[in-house]
């Protein structure tokens, strides 16, 4: 269970792939006098779902397919229901029934037949008082208690993990601790989560080595390689099963784009019409390995997944062997650009319109280093003794403005050089873009555009190989580096 925002669980569940296509299902059924008629109920194995039913009569029930033991879960998204999720163990053929008097269906009785469904419930009812608080948390929208509270949430969790057996419900609580560790310094339990893993090593059966390596890796984390550092290699899998090696995209001195997403990530889908456009624009020069987080099947099955152009690999440890090297945040999308030398040059979370049409202008044409915001780009520079000119493009929606204030300057032989004068903008103003970029009528490309500006500085006393724009030394501010002259 953990905090999630309505919209954003919307959004992603707007994106969901296709289900698989299989004769194996789990049954679940759920009753409740208190819940409204048309409240939505969705479900889903792993972290994709999708709606599967409406309340009726205060009652829902669904199928959902399932080739193997999973772990999944169902959200209500309706007058009363908290914003939560409930975790399920799910398995062929099995018949599970949720029953409460409330909306508060997290702390509903389940009733399974399968034995980790047990596990689940003692975690729960072990918990039962602090889930109750974290519940009323967000319905207050008092999130300054939010993680304090969920902090004794995590405690209560790995007090009760001793007494339980080690099975795929047990492992997974100890998992969604673990991995909070990417996003928190100085958890306050680390002694006794260190210990916890080492037990559940021991005492584990045959069959979790993936999932405890991956724990291991959150508890003990390697190095995270930051811009500029060597890339290192890993070893994927297409669709069919085949090997490949993460640093093959390198080859004939192309650029590579690493793309970690999820099923059932919204932006991560709402980012691939750019992508697939920008990889058109640069193929000769880039080439994108999409590195899948979900487990093999899932992937292999989603139809979003069969559709993506470019290479789509799979390391089958939900990404842990790529995102434990590279990935600061644990979230996604997560991308990461390599030069031909093999270099990290660009890090960034999180999709924002425009981000790939400027990478393509930057890889494109004149060298630099845009990676602090992929969308503002350099595409031309004159240099004469009466100033520096300096041509720029910003894309994003045509409806996101942007603004350039008017103490930026260019930074080369240890020395500022101010603007002067400005051409296509207004200076500490609010600026659209009003070109569209692409004919694409897909989403938010039919709104992506671009704005083309020029900026004047003051001009060099020593012409430089390279120079650095920086829209003033404020918070926040864009920044342009190393931009070469040829």
């Amino acid at each position: 269970m953990h905090k999630k925002s309505i919209i954003t669980m919307m959004l992603a569940l707007v994106w969901m792939a296709g289900l698989a296509q299989t004769t194996k299902t789990v049954t679940i059924t759920g009753s409740s006098p208190a819940l409204k008629d048309s409240t939505l109920v969705l479900a889903g194995v792993g972290i994709s779902g999708t709606v599967v039913d409406t309340v009726q009569s205060g009652r829902f029930a669904f199928t959902l397919p399932v080739e193997e033991l999973s772990n999944g879960f169902l959200s209500l998204i309706g007058e009363g229901c908290p914003n939560f999720s409930l975790s399920l163990m799910m398995k062929p053929d099995a018949t599970i029934k949720l029953a409460g008097t409330d909306c508060i269906y997290p702390l509903w009785k389940v009733e399974s037949p399968i034995p980790e469904q047990q596990t689940m419930n003692r975690v729960t009812e072990h918990c039962r008082d602090v889930i109750k608080e974290l519940i009323q948390i967000e319905q207050k929208k008092d999130w300054n208690k939010f993680d304090s509270i969920n902090m004794v949430y995590m405690k209560q969790q790995m007090d009760i993990l001793p007494s339980l057996p080690v099975d795929a419900a047990s492992i997974n609580v100890l998992w969604r601790i673990s991995r909070l560790l990417i996003n928190m310094k100085d958890f306050p339990y680390m002694e006794e989560l260190k210990s916890l893993e080492k037990s559940f090593a021991a005492r584990a059966p045959k069959g979790f080595e993936d999932q405890l390596a991956e724990i291991h890796t959150y508890i003990y984390p390697p190095h995270v390689l930051q811009i500029g550092e060597e890339a290192v290699d890993a070893e994927l899998f297409d669709m069919q099963g085949n090997r490949h090696h993460l640093l093959e995209g390198l080859a004939d001195g192309r650029y590579l784009l690493l793309d970690l997403w999820g099923i059932g990530c919204g932006p991560c889908r709402m980012s691939e019409p750019e992508m697939r456009e920008a990889y058109g624009r640069m193929k000769d020069k880039l080439e994108i390995v999409g590195i899948n987080e979900d487990k093999f099947s899932s992937w292999k099955n989603s139809d979003f997944s069969k559709r993506i152009v470019w290479k789509n690999w799979n390391d089958g440890k939900m990404g842990s062997s790529i995102s434990s090297r590279y990935c600061d945040e644990g979230a996604v999308p997560y991308y990461i650009l390599i030069s031909p030398d093999k270099r990290i040059v660009t890090k960034a979370v999180g999709y924002y319109p425009g981000m790939f049409l400027g990478l393509a202008d930057a890889v494109n044409g004149l060298k630099q280093d845009n990676s602090a915001n992929l969308s503002f780009v350099v595409r031309k520079v004159e240099v004469n003794d009466n100033g520096t000119t300096v041509g720029f493009r910003y894309y994003s929606h045509k409806e996101y403005g942007f603004r350039i204030v008017k103490d930026s300057y260019l930074e080369a032989n240890g020395k500022k050089y101010k603007v002067t004068a400005a051409d296509g903008i207004t200076l500490d103003e609010n600026n659209y873009p009003n070109v569209k970029a692409t004919d694409s009528t897909e989403d938010f490309m039919s709104n992506l555009s671009y704005k083309d500006f020029t900026l004047t500085f003051e001009p060099f006393e020593t012409t430089p190989a390279t120079f650095n724009f920086k829209e003033g030394d404020g918070k926040g501010a864009f920044v342009i580096r190393n931009v070469a002259l040829k």
